[in-house]
């Protein structure tokens, strides 16, 4: 929650403007990072300096307009945000001002989900009398995802009232704790973690249904993502076959310092994709927050943190959350220029001292916990990364990989071959994998850590190998490495490689994914058993192994049976080889 300090009867002057940076008279009542109104118009800003009796005020608008004189009015709190049910299913700006679409353009003042126009239903869990600690469960709240009413982190004592099952605006005070109005809507500073009881080992698997990812560069609950990729590479495709398919709850899309035509066309592809888990729109379980280009730089900076506050609001009652963010590189530009017009000396390529700091506060932000009201829930952060040329070297990607625990490297050759995902088995890692082995063994598949590490054994010798069949030709390599180089193309077309257009292949769970490897790692040893008994690698090489690499768009989502039977039609036909 946040707390207002006691305000002046005067209100502080501005002294200057220039453009987005406004320096105004310190009055007692302003602090660092404040939130203060200017001018008429009752622009927001953010106190981001104070020199003696000047404060270097940070305008989140266009400050035209704007003139020395005009008073100044502090609020006494840092910039904070609007928590409620209403979140879900909406588009707002970096201060979670609603939004509105209009053609290419996302214009202020769209429907508001946390109006008091619109009503909730409410279910209360406690009774009267009832003696509550901080984040307890006070009531359910019906929406698209089932919601809770919590005791505020920072309240706890005795219920001395309760609304009873109604419908309740988010302005309605529907329990009373310890004299305090806990109302649905609830405030809280974007740059300050909500508390959790406890931090916990990330060890259990986000699923997200594309098996270039799970199988090879799992991602665990509460940890975190970094994808870097250049122009035309399918870092959009791939987030949002995620946000469609991972087995996350609630989804909060960051749309940072895109175009706003490209933001545009990503929400309007956001709220028609269906919704695997409800039958409904995938735009009802998801909050977007866009800020693009063409607004104010700090609202940019502030639209990171605002994505972490929304996620740990529903994270607080239990689900699991994923964030998208989109991208942190366009983030840091205005890190920089914002550093840059505060006159800070600049590091490496203009870049502030502090970048990697701020990046790691906000990858910080990722956990799985144990809530104050003691419920599992997890913030896991994808964060795309656009470095300039495809450069992996430049400080953002740099930085950024040195705080995440997983990184899904985009590769250009791969997307010009249409190879999709264009993740790279060569560039890409996972700290979580070893954790995530023990997880699978206790749910049933301990076969899961020897079938990823031999997949990336395969595609590596093949890699290898690639040069050298480039300058020698296939026919000059020993037959054992030929079947190398085929076990690598078998690979990457019947398992790694995935069709985001198809229904049947567009999400692959996770038996379906231990079948395909299991298929092919089986006809791979076949044609290793063949060539070892004899029979020439052209024979093998010759194969028709179609089936296969088709297993896995004739096999449904979650199919086994198909891939089984593929699996043996060429085992058949490598016999036939070899006879």
């Amino acid at each position: 929650m946040t707390s207002s300090r006691a305000l002046p009867t005067v209100f502080p002057r501005i002294l200057r403007v220039a453009g987005p940076l406004v320096e105004i008279e310190c009055a007692p009542a302003v602090a660092m990072h404040d939130l203060v109104l200017l001018g008429p118009a009752r622009l927001p800003g953010e106190v981001v300096a104070i020199h003696g009796d000047t404060a270097t005020v940070e305008a989140y608008e266009y400050t035209g307009g704007l003139a020395p004189g005009y008073p100044v009015e502090p609020q006494g709190r840092p910039l904070s945000v609007s928590l409620g049910p209403g979140l879900l299913g909406g588009v707002f700006d970096g201060l979670l001002r609603p939004l509105s679409r209009s053609g290419d353009f996302l214009l202020t003042g769209g429907p508001d989900g946390l109006s008091d126009e619109r009503v909730w239903s409410f279910t209360p869990c406690v009774a009267e009398r009832t003696r509550v600690t901080s984040g307890a469960v006070l009531g359910e709240i019906a929406a698209t995802v089932p919601l809770r009413l919590l005791v505020p982190p920072d309240r706890f004592g005795d219920v001395t009232a309760v609304a009873p099952v109604g419908m309740y605006s988010v302005d309605a005070v529907l329990a009373v704790v310890d004299g305090h109005e806990v109302r649905m809507a609830q405030s809280w500073p974007v740059r300050r973690p909500r508390p959790a009881a406890e931090r916990l080992p990330a060890d259990l698997p986000l699923h997200t249904g594309q098996r270039a990812v799970d199988l090879l560069f799992p991602v665990a609950r509460g940890s975190t993502v970094a994808v870097p990729g250049g122009f035309g590479t399918g870092k959009t495709m791939l987030l949002q076959q995620i946000a469609k398919w991972c087995d996350a709850d609630v989804i909060v899309y960051v749309g940072c310092g895109e175009r706003g035509n490209e933001m545009a066309d990503v929400i309007e592809e956001l709220s028609e994709l269906a919704d695997p888990r409800t039958g409904g729109r995938l735009s009802e379980r998801t909050v977007t927050i866009a800020n693009t280009s063409n607004m104010p730089m700090m609202a940019r900076e502030a639209s990171v943190h605002t994505g972490a506050t929304v996620a740990e609001y529903f994270r607080d009652m239990g689900l699991e959350v994923v964030v998208i963010a989109d991208s942190t590189s366009r983030w840091a530009e205005a890190l920089r220029e914002f550093a840059s017009r505060m006159g800070e000396l600049p590091a490496e390529e203009g870049y502030p001292a502090g970048l990697a700091s701020q990046l790691a506060a906000f990858y910080e932000r990722a956990a799985l916990v144990c809530t104050l009201g003691g419920a599992t829930g997890s913030v896991t952060v994808i964060g795309a990364v656009s470095p300039p040329g495809g450069d992996h070297t430049e400080p953002v990607t740099a930085h950024t990989e040195r705080f995440v625990r997983c990184l899904w490297s985009l590769d250009r050759d791969l997307a010009y071959a249409r190879h999709y995902p264009a993740v790279s088995w060569v560039d890409s890692f996972s700290r979580d994998a070893p954790g995530l082995a023990s997880a699978y063994e206790r749910t049933g598949d301990p076969d899961w850590a020897s079938r990823r590490g031999r997949v990336a054994r395969l595609l590596a010798e093949a890699d290898r190998l690639a040069d050298l069949v480039e300058l020698v030709g296939i026919t000059a390599l020993p037959p054992h490495e030929r079947i190398s180089v085929l076990a690598g193309r078998l690979l990457r077309e019947a398992v790694v490689q995935q069709s985001a257009l198809s229904s049947a292949d567009a999400y692959s769970a996770p038996e379906k994914t231990a079948a395909l490897v299991e298929a092919t790692l089986t006809v791979i040893d076949r044609c290793l058993e063949v060539v070892e008994s004899g029979t020439g690698a052209d024979a093998v090489e010759a194969v028709d192994f179609t089936p296969l690499l088709r297993a896995r768009e004739s096999a449904g989502p979650a199919e086994t049976v198909p891939v089984a039977a593929a699996r043996d039609i060429v085992l058949t036909r490598l016999t036939e080889a070899a006879a």
